[in-house]
């Protein structure tokens, strides 16, 4: 005679049968910045491992770390030259930036993401929970700057502007990319905001 069993219970069955590997994820972290001083210069002696465990292209970091630095920089095979002496705090901190702006995803925190080009929008796509947002930093600005035009619970008037990869209909308020399912672009509508992730809305249609 078969047993019934609510979902709560089934979910606990199958997580206690997963490997320990996959049932308890830890924080991601990247590798410690091994740094040091040659006369005139400063050298990142692991940015290739560095570049290799966020996986993002070891030109692309070097390209934004010299900006947010303001100094000259070259690589030198696994190696990152800085002219100057550069403090160790900077360098990490505007690494942690740019971890926290192109690598990390802000839904679920980890690192399984990838960068998509959405018309003119670079979009953060999560591979592992499925999240995605734009990619926006103000110019001059050691971060993204998000701007709050939209709220949870509130109901805007919008013009569908765009449709996504998804095929949802994109509308833009502010900073804000709002997806709403179910439109087509040129339609206007009154959308109901119903989650909000960093620079990203998703909403459904009230009236058209």
């Amino acid at each position: 005679m078969s047993e019934d069993y609510d979902y709560k219970t089934l979910l606990k069955r199958a997580r206690d049968k997963l490997p320990s590997a996959i049932a308890d994820h830890s924080r991601f972290q990247v590798p410690e910045l091994e740094i040091l001083f040659e006369g005139k210069t400063t050298v990142v002696r692991n940015f290739a491992e560095i570049a290799s465990a966020v996986n993002r292209d070891p030109a692309d970091i070097l390209a934004y770390l010299l900006k947010e630095l303001g100094t000259a920089g070259s690589s030198d095979g696994k190696r990152v030259i800085f002219k100057g002496k550069v403090q160790i705090d900077q360098i990490k901190e505007r690494l942690s930036n740019y971890v926290s702006t192109y690598v990390l995803c802000s839904e679920c925190m980890r690192p399984d993401t990838k960068l998509i080009k959405d018309g003119r929008t670079l979009i953060l796509e999560c591979d592992a929970c499925g999240a995605h947002r734009p990619v926006k930093v103000r110019k001059g600005s050691r971060g993204p700057e998000v701007t709050a035009a939209i709220e949870v619970g509130k109901t805007y008037d919008l013009m569908i502007q765009d449709v996504g990869r998804k095929g949802d209909g994109m509308a833009k308020k502010g900073d804000f990319i709002i997806y709403v399912p179910g439109t087509a672009k040129g339609s206007q509508v009154k959308v109901l905001i119903e989650n909000i992730s960093g620079t990203i809305a998703f909403g459904r249609v009230i009236s058209q």
